[in-house]
């Protein structure tokens, strides 16, 4: 399949900060590509790139063929939803859609028709008629996604979409998502939630300080960093050195410790053998626990292996927030 997204050495310097240091990316047709990082790594900035909010300093783009240099023609084939919700607050959740329509370039009365349409689909059709400054954070995220949709785009950037919506709505989300890609939609999807990319996404991609670190599967990429962990909550703070001991002896790598919490966590292989032979080593040690599982790797398991830090660390000196605009 062709790539309908193709980047080859994206570079985007803010002063001393190489905010993007020579990104490649590939999306071939129909298929989802997440785009994994802690906050700060890159995501937002290629995003914007692919999108023709900014503009490169170095390497070259193309999305759905077409350089990204001509904007115009790029943003007539795309829908982009960002982080933040680029909704007017003072019209209706029906006049934002239908504002979007016709700035897209639908009739009068395709484009009113369409924002039903999409009012009903992200649960909506009740408030479409009230001012969006009425509206929760997750209905004016929902509104934002519906937004992204409005002209049927063939290809879709979402730019951690699910951010502030509940179970339910995320779920929806995911489901509209893929019907969108059943039905020949490519889509480049920026997420922090492993289990996001795992249910959605064809390919992943890692970035951290505007690089591609790791490349693969959800599973090939919990398979890289070891495939289960054993977590662990000790009753008392006295004893964390102790339990750290026996689980360093069993672990795969090292033994991360919360002290706050209590909790600790190893990376093993063996699956419940493993886990047996910790809570044995644990009870002859007198350590007591709270809590104990045995897991798959998380995203913040995947992020503090790969890049040093949780998802939630964001590296110093971030790229510098810009504003969120629909292409």
């Amino acid at each position: 399949m062709p790539d309908v997204i193709h980047a080859e050495g994206l570079v985007k310097v803010y002063g001393e900060l190489r905010a993007l240091d020579g990104l490649d990316l590939s999306v071939p047709e129909g298929t989802v590509l997440g785009l994994l990082g802690p906050n700060g790594a890159g995501k937002t900035t290629a995003v914007r790139i692919l999108t023709t909010l900014l503009e490169p300093d170095g390497g070259t783009a193309t999305v759905a063929g077409i350089d990204i240099r001509r904007p115009a023609q790029v943003r007539a084939r795309i829908g982009l939803s960002g982080q933040y919700a680029a909704v007017d607050e003072y019209l209706t959740g029906f006049e934002n859609l239908d504002m979007i329509g016709r700035l897209y370039g639908l009739r009068s009365k395709s484009a009113k028709a369409r924002a039903r349409e999409l009012l009903g689909r992200f649960d909506l059709a009740d408030a479409g008629d009230r001012p969006v400054k009425t509206y929760s954070g997750g209905m004016r995220r929902r509104l934002d996604l519906a937004g992204a949709l409005v002209a049927s785009p063939p290809v879709l950037f979402l730019d951690e979409p699910t951010t502030g919506l509940d179970p339910r709505s995320r779920n929806d989300m995911w489901d509209v998502i893929r019907e969108l890609v059943t039905g020949g939609t490519t889509l480049l999807l920026t997420t922090q939630y492993l289990e996001e990319a795992d249910r959605l996404a064809d390919d992943i991609v890692v970035i951290d300080h505007g690089k591609a670190i790791a490349h693969g599967t959800a599973d090939e990429l919990k398979d890289q960093i070891g495939g289960e962990r054993v977590e662990i909550v000790i009753a008392s703070a006295a004893d964390l050195a102790t339990a750290r001991e026996v689980l360093a002896t069993l672990s795969d790598g090292g033994v991360e410790v919360d002290a706050h919490t209590r909790r600790l966590t190893a990376p093993v292989s063996g699956g419940a053998a493993v886990l047996t032979e910790a809570l044995r080593g644990l009870d002859a040690a007198g350590v007591a626990l709270q809590d104990v599982a045995l897991r798959r790797p998380t995203l913040d398991d995947v992020f503090l292996t790969l890049t040093g830090h949780r998802s939630e660390d964001a590296p110093a000196g971030g790229a510098p927030e810009l504003a969120e605009a629909k292409p």
